[in-house]
């Protein structure tokens, strides 16, 4: 039997499950689309922020290091979660949250998609402006919008196959930078100039832990196509080890840099960053060649936020219209709405994109961290890697409408970390009385799972095996 993914250039399914038989793919796909998504100019920015805020560049390394790599496994657990499941992340969360409870974090999601989107595209809109030789920034807008909005509609294959293309360009633009970099200022002298602070290595540790956390609602919806039979710990791995070294690359270079900068190297990376790596790579037919890696690897993130919104908002809608799937006109619509929002709010966004960058990441990392709390804990845990997926879909099901446990424990995780945050726009009483040091997201996490987990124990509905659709069932009987 054809796989009904690859009968026509779109992509068919939306958040239904992928039978086995259209299942394809190999583990590595995971370690080129995440490595591509993440070496890339806005980790670049978030690496620069910890040295912005005040850490050593020795300590900024050393914490960005940590968070990616805790950040990372939590982050590839739920990658792991998808050959086995075949379904887009955040509707396995409706076993948890319940059918409606679920709305909730994905609300959240969407905003996040739409936060990390509008960064994308105003960076990406600035390159494109610099190969044209254009000065409106809307005109790179635009165009950078347009392209993610074609290849979001084309779907899983090409977004991976974009990621392939990003770890090529990510892999030679990022090591001619370094090399770059490393030529033109002492970059041994940057490191260790200022003692440790725990504040300022904390603060790099939440930098990187956030943005990988920021990936949970929707890596699995770019493994759910591997055959069910993908070993967990491959899926994992090539995930976790993509992710890290892409992300980890280019938050160091962003360090480099940046510390070169506050020690009267190599101009200010902070007043233009995009121009700025084009004139660390020399200028010229160079300089275009590092702008159109920039530009693949942004492309590659921002598809990924425009098919994740996509999941989300049809994941909230299904469950207020009881359906299971959606059309192609409605993945087209809602894919377009999406960037349409980010295209409008890149075109009004601010100038001060660091600081608003900084706080929204901070931000989202005290939303997202209970919520994969709640999801791992349940599933690796609590149901055992068991899902009645049927039910996923109706509200009258195993896992009704609501899910008490899940709920009072995702936002009890939420609120816990209120007194410790520290933004530009609040920061807490514990915080101060802990001279600045952010561990709210530490707190969230701890505090979600020591109430969810033995309150999920008591009342945990999951099946003894796993529940999948008649109709994959039968197809997957049909081909043997």
């Amino acid at each position: 039997m054809v796989a009904q993914e690859n009968e026509g250039l779109i992509e068919t399914r939306s958040i239904d499950m992928v039978p086995d038989h259209e299942r394809h793919g190999t583990p590595f796909s995971q370690f080129t689309l995440w490595f591509g998504a993440n070496i890339q100019i806005t980790a670049v920015v978030d690496g620069a922020l910890a040295v912005v805020f005040g850490a050593d560049a020795l300590w900024a390394f050393i914490g960005l290091l940590v968070g990616n790599i805790f950040g990372g496994a939590v982050m590839a657990l739920h990658s792991a979660q998808g050959p086995r499941l075949g379904l887009p992340q955040m509707i396995s969360s409706r076993a948890q949250f319940g059918v409606l409870g679920a709305i909730l974090p994905l609300i959240l999601a969407v905003v996040m998609y739409l936060g990390f989107a509008t960064t994308s595209t105003v960076l990406s809109g600035q390159a494109i402006n610099l190969i044209i030789g254009v000065q409106n920034p809307i005109v790179g807008i635009v165009i950078f919008g347009s392209i993610t909005l074609l290849i979001s509609l084309l779907g899983y294959k090409y977004i991976h196959a974009l990621g392939r293309l990003a770890t090529i360009t990510g892999i030679i633009g990022f090591t001619y930078l370094m090399i770059m970099a490393f030529i033109k200022f002492p970059v041994a002298s940057l490191f260790g100039v200022k003692p440790f602070e725990l504040t300022t290595f904390l603060l790099a540790v939440a930098l990187s832990a956030g943005w990988q956390l920021t990936f949970g609602p929707y890596v699995a919806d770019y493994s759910r196509y591997l055959p069910r039979n993908t070993s967990q710990s491959s899926t994992f791995w090539n995930t976790f080890l993509g992710s890290v070294i892409g992300t980890q690359w280019a938050m160091t270079l962003g360090v480099i840099i940046t510390a070169a900068s506050f020690a009267g190297y190599g101009g200010s990376f902070l007043k233009n960053q995009v121009g700025y790596l084009g004139e660390l790579a020399g200028g010229g037919i160079i300089a275009i060649l590092i702008y159109l890696a920039i530009i693949t690897s942004k492309l590659t993130v921002n598809t990924l936020n425009a098919y994740g919104s996509f999941m989300s908002m049809l994941t909230i809608t299904t469950a207020l219209s009881g359906k299971n799937t959606a059309s192609k006109t409605q993945r087209t619509l809602f894919i377009i709405a999406m960037l349409t929002a980010t295209v409008c709010i890149a075109i009004f966004a601010s100038k001060d994109l660091l600081n608003l960058f900084k706080n929204f990441v901070l931000l989202i990392l005290s939303v997202f961290t209970p919520w994969s709390s709640v999801n791992l804990i349940d599933y690796y845990w609590i149901s055992k890697e068991k899902i009645d997926i049927p039910a996923l879909y109706d509200p009258d099901g195993r896992y009704g409408r609501w899910n008490a446990p899940a709920l009072v424990s995702y936002i009890t995780g939420v609120l816990v970390q209120i007194p410790f945050l520290a933004t530009a726009m609040y920061t807490g009483p514990i915080t101060k009385m802990l001279g600045g040091t952010d561990i709210s997201w530490i707190v969230g996490l701890l505090v979600t799972a020591a109430l969810y987990y033995p309150w999920a124990k008591r009342c945990n509905v999951a099946p003894d095996d796993m529940i999948y659709p008649e109709e994959c069932v039968a197809a997957t009987i049909e081909k043997e």
